[in-house]
Formats: C-alpha cells, structure tokens, sequence
C-alpha cells in the first residue's frame, strides 16, 4: 500500500513538472515574439538617427566650403577693384588673410554651432590605434585618430572644428601646383645668367638661415627658462627646426608687384630663383633635423654621427627627389614625343597634368620630398615637354596651372586668416615672438650681405648695395612656412612655433608686401623692363654691357652645349637632328630618335635658351647697311658708315646680333651710352 502510494505520489510529481515546462516555454515563446517588433523598431530608429545625422554633417561640409568659396570670390572683386584703381598698397594675398581674420572672428564669437557631447572611455589602452572599433549595444562603430586632445579643444562650437582641414590636404592638394607653377614659369635665361649666386643664396644661405635663427632663439628660450616664462619642453633641435621652416621665403606679393613694373630683370632672377630653390631647400632641411636622432636616452643631446646621418639624409632625399622629378619630366616628354597625342588636345593636357601631379605623390610615396620631385618637374617639362605639345595644349598647361596656383595660393592665405581663430591650441608668448622677430630679421641679413660680399668676388655684373637692401627687405614668408607649421602641431614647441610663425607672415606680408613700391623709389631701382628683350646686364657704376660668353659657367656652357646637341633632339621635336651631331656609326640609332619635325626645323631656331651662351667666333653686329664686327680679342671694325654715323643710327631703332644664322633682338632706348663705348667694355 505504501508502495502503491508512492509511486502515484512520484508521477503527480512528474506532470507537475512537466506542465511548469510547458508554461515557461509558452512563456518564452510569447515574450520573445513581443520584444522582437520593438527591437526591429528600435534599430530601424537608430538607423533613421544615424542617416539624419549624415546628412546634417554633409550640409555643414557643404556650408564649410561655401565659406571659402565666397572669400575667394570676394577677394577676387575686390583685387579687380584695386588693379582698376591702380592701388598697390596691398597684395590680393594680404587681402585674402584680412577676409580670412574677418570671418574667423565671426565664426569664434557670432556663429555658435553646438555639437554633440563627447564621450571620454576610461584608459584602456597603451598606445593610439590609428583605426578603433567599439562594441556598443552589440554593434561595432568604427573610429579613426584625428590627433593629440591636450584638452584646450573642448569647445561646444561645432563649425570651429569643421573649418580646420587636415594638414595633409595643403601638402597633397594645395601645396603641387603651387610648386610646380613656380618651376613651370622659370624664366630661364635670367635664371641660367644668374645661377651660381642663385644656387648660393638658396642653399648656403638658407642653411645660414637657419643656424643663426636656431642659435638666437636657443638662447631665448634658454632665457625664457631661467625667468620662469616657459611653461614646456623645447630643446635645441626645436629652436633648429623652427630656424629651417620660417627661413623659407615666399616673395609672392613683391614678385607680383615686380612683374607689374617690370622692375630689373636681374634683381627679379635673384628673388625668385632664390625663393624657388629656397622652399626646397627648407623642406628637406626641417625633415632632416626631425630624423635627428642620438643614440642614449636623451634624444636631444649633440652626436657627431647622428650629425653625419642628418647631413647624409639631407644629401640623400635631396638628389633623391630631385632625380625622380626630372626622370618624370623625362618620360613625359619621350611620351609626348613618341606618340600622336598632339592631334588630341584634350588628351594631351590631361596626360601632362597627371604626370605632373604624380610626381609629388610618387616621391611622398617613395620617403623622398614632393616640393623638391615637383619643382624640379615643372623646370624639366618648361625644357622639353613644352616643346613637344601643340599650341593649344601650351596654352592651356600654361593657363591651366597658374589658376590652380592664384587659387591654391589665395586659399591658403584665406586660411591662415581663419586659423588666427579658429585654431583651438594657439600658444601666444611675447618673449618668443619678440626674439622669433629679431631672430627672422639677423638670419635674412646674415643670408644676403655675407654672401653677395662674396659672390661680388667672382661676378663681372655685381650686385648693387640697393639690390641687396631689396632682397633683405623682400624676404617675406608665406604658403610654405604656414604648411610646414600646421603639419604638427601635437607638442607644447611645435603649438608655440605655429602661433608665432602667423604672426611672421602676417607682419611681413602685410609690411614688407604693402611697401615694396615705396622702397623701389627709395633704393631707386629702375622699372619699366621688358624682361623678354632684356639682354644687358648691369654693372655696379649703372653702365651697361652685352652679355658675352664668359658670363656663363665653364660647367654651364659644358651642359648647355650637350643639351643642346643631344638631349634636345632625343627628347624634343627641336635641336639640330642626331644625323649631323651623332658620329657616324649611330646613324640607324640618329634617325631612329630624330622625329621629322626636327629636320623642318634644322634651319630654324626653336631654342629660348640659345641667347645665353655666346660661343667661339666672330661677332657681328648689323644695322641696316652698317655692320660692325668684333673678333676674339675684342678689336672691332666698321663698314658702309662713318663711327659717328653709326652711332646716331643706332640711338634710334633696334640693332641686331647676328652670329651662326642666330638673330637676337636687342633693346636700344634714348638712356643708352654711344655704341663705341659697348664695344669697348
């Protein structure tokens, strides 16, 4: 019986049991087939939230843009506006920083944009992932590193930290044409007239540059130390670096201001090609003394071999870039030589802006420096390619890439404006700026003076004391100082150096810029030349005198001579055909390289740097029926008038040099000597 009691007790229990099962799975059942409408719901909420959010951000975008956009129209009228009334007193790169400084102050105070509130995680992590990918109600969210907070950048205005671009975009974008425009349209034969004191200026001089400002500013900071106004670390090689990038110049408003009064051809050689070569010289430099790295713990102190390294990096990237640029240059021009691009125009120009522009991306690429590939670039397609294009696709390079330039260049100065306050890490100190100020103006004078001391030395056309005070004065920063600042901006000394180098280019664009006319009255430098008939150069008592052939380099009448018979005709539709400069054993090779354009052409003369070597041989100068001829040791004789008569012939009109079937047209104005005393130089 108890059994039996037992057993039913146990199955009472197992139905018990069973039915408990049966409820909690129908409970289950009905629950999960409630909550799952509302979490369809709630994700396709999430995903309504998510794209309002992306389209909110793609207007701001928009608005951001729209920005700049109407400053540079805005600048545009109002440079129109000052060229009409002929007023000079302010560059159209000064005017875009005024707009710039007005819309960023009306962006910091007037416009309020909030944005979303930030989420500080806790310290997870020991190092700063580029990519980060966070789990957030099950869903991954995927974050990148925009850079070091150091905690000034909590602000509650959103537009603020629209309008800041990635520094990458000024070095990849904005930065190449800018560059290549300025090799591009070199004129060459001033520059090539000029080169060895070019060459000094830009290399030499910028080094000296940026050691004498590196030492004075040590000694500032070191000052600033001691008087307790330092509030970070900044060492020697910041003082350097900070020497390298504000030693790069960017005349752009004098050269703009040169240009339009057509001032002396020589001093606007000396500028520009100083300042081409100089923003070269300035980047490869910074990027050196960055690679400067002593073995030990302290990464700061002097090492002979970590000197030597920097040295040899220095060497290495420089010829590095500048041998990728000119192969690229090189290719282009076999490119547009070898094919029938010509009879396509459209074609022909976009493949020659895409070189030129690869070119700074494949040495950025490489771990070589893009300013230096692309310059150099611009300088040998202006040598070759140019030859090679039609007239149309010259004309359109040329238009093309000097508005890219007017507009990268505006932009750039636009921002700088902007960034006076929109940049959230500005670090303001007066001692720094001050001695940053005599530092900028002790290492501009000790680049000049010194060295056109010397180069006066070896120079048959010396650099006059005015030209000298012109281009101590003239030595303003710009596009390139700013980019190489904002490029990193994560330390106490690198935030400190960008705040006070806007401040440099402000002054020196708005200062320097704003009275060139006034110091080319007061240094009494002469206008009015017309730098493509411009062929005198000048001495230091003003007389004038003929360009002869011991004005060139031996090295550079060495080139020039196989350039000319060699690399032109292999590379161009120019030059005279490899059949008659070849031996004779080459000819299958000759006439392989040789296009047909250049035997139309073998009587004519294609080439604008052919006036800057006079070589071996009689010369003789025509005027009508007169001809006066000078032979090597400078006698000269005269036929068909008297020496008198001659003269007043040639004070009226234009004479030309004949030599070896090459005509060159020589300017002869009213101010002039006789023409005995030319003859007799």
């Amino acid at each position: 019986m108890l059994a039996k009691t037992s057993v039913d007790g146990s199955l009472r229990a197992l139905r018990t049991l069973r039915l408990l099962v049966l409820v909690s799975l129908c409970v289950f059942i009905s629950v999960s087939a409630a909550s799952s409408p509302a979490q369809e719901e709630d994700s396709a909420m999430e995903n309504i939230v998510t794209e309002k959010k992306a389209e909110e951000s793609h207007r701001q975008d928009s608005a951001d843009l729209l920005i700049f956009i109407l400053l540079l129209t805005l600048t545009i009228l109002t440079i129109w506006l000052f060229k009409h009334r002929r007023f000079r007193f302010l560059h159209e790169t000064g005017l875009a920083m005024i707009y710039g400084l007005i819309v960023g102050v009306i962006l910091r105070y007037a416009v309020q944009v909030p944005r979303e509130p930030r989420v500080i995680l806790p310290s997870c992590v020991n190092s700063s992932p580029a990519t980060l990918l966070v789990n957030v109600s099950g869903k991954l969210y995927e974050y990148t590193l925009k850079g070091v907070n150091s905690g000034n950048e909590m602000t509650d205005n959103e537009m603020l930290r629209k309008v800041t671009f990635d520094p990458e975009v000024f070095f990849n974008i904005l930065l190449p044409p800018i560059i290549f425009h300025a090799g591009y349209s070199l004129k060459r034969r001033h520059f090539f007239q000029n080169m060895g004191s070019i060459l000094a200026y830009a290399f030499v001089g910028t080094v000296i540059s940026c050691f004498i400002i590196g030492l004075l500013m040590y000694g500032c900071v070191t000052l600033m130390k001691h008087l307790g106004r330092l509030g970070g670390d900044f060492f020697f090689t910041d003082c350097l670096f900070f020497g390298a990038i504000v030693s790069a110049t960017d005349p752009v408003t004098v050269l703009a201001i040169f240009h339009e009064l057509q001032v002396d051809v020589d001093l606007y050689a000396l500028l520009f090609g100083e300042s081409v070569l100089n923003d070269a010289v300035s980047v490869v430099l910074s990027s050196s003394i960055v690679a400067y790295q002593p073995q030990g713990d302290n990464s700061h102190t002097f090492e002979a071999m970590a000197l030597l390294k920097s040295l040899g990096m220095f060497l290495g990237v420089f010829s590095g870039s500048f041998s990728l640029g000119v192969a690229t240059g090189i290719v282009t021009a076999l490119v547009t030589k070898f094919t029938k691009l010509r009879d396509f125009q459209l074609l022909e120009t976009a493949l020659f802006f895409l070189m030129s522009w690869s070119t700074f991306l494949l040495a950025e690429a490489c771990g070589f420096t893009g300013v230096v590939a692309v310059l150099f670039c611009g300088i040998t397609q202006a040598h070759y390619t140019f030859n090679n294009l039609s007239p149309e696709s010259q004309d359109r390079t040329k238009q093309l890439f000097e508005l890219l330039n007017f507009l990268a260049e505006n932009f750039i100065f636009s921002y700088m404006g902007l960034t006076l306050f929109t940049f959230q890490n500005h670090i303001f100190n007066t001692m720094f700026i001050v001695g940053a100020f005599l530092a900028v103006f002790v290492g501009r004078a000790a680049n000049i003076y010194p060295l056109s001391l010397l180069l006066n030395l070896g120079r048959r056309n010396k650099i006059r004391s005015n030209f000298q005070h012109m281009m101590m004065f003239a030595g303003l920063r710009g596009a390139m100082t700013f980019a190489l600042s904002i490029r990193d901006t994560a330390t106490y000394a690198r935030q400190m150096m960008f705040s006070t180098n806007l401040l440099v280019v402000f002054f020196t664009v708005w200062i320097c810029g704003g009275g060139t006319t006034q110091m080319l009255s007061c240094q009494r430098i002469r206008v009015g030349v017309d730098s493509d008939q411009e062929n005198s150069m000048s001495f230091a008592d003003g007389s004038e005198r003929r360009s002869t052939k011991q004005e060139s380099a031996w090295l550079f009448r060495i080139w020039y001579n196989f350039d000319h018979n060699y690399l032109k005709p292999i590379l161009t539709h120019s030059g005279p055909p490899l059949t008659t400069t070849l031996p004779p054993c080459c000819g299958p090779l000759a006439r392989f390289l040789t296009s047909p354009q250049a035997y139309e052409n073998e009587c004519q003369l294609k080439d604008d740097d052919s006036d800057l070597i006079l070589t071996d041989g009689d010369i003789s100068l025509t005027y009508g029926d007169i001809t006066v001829s000078t032979d090597a040791t400078g006698a000269h004789t005269s036929s068909g008038l008297a020496v008198d008569d001659l003269d007043r012939e040639l004070a009226y009109g234009d004479h030309e040099l004949v030599m070896r079937g090459t005509r060159l047209v020589l300017p002869m104005d009213d101010s002039e000597p006789p023409f005995t005393d030319h003859l007799r130089m």
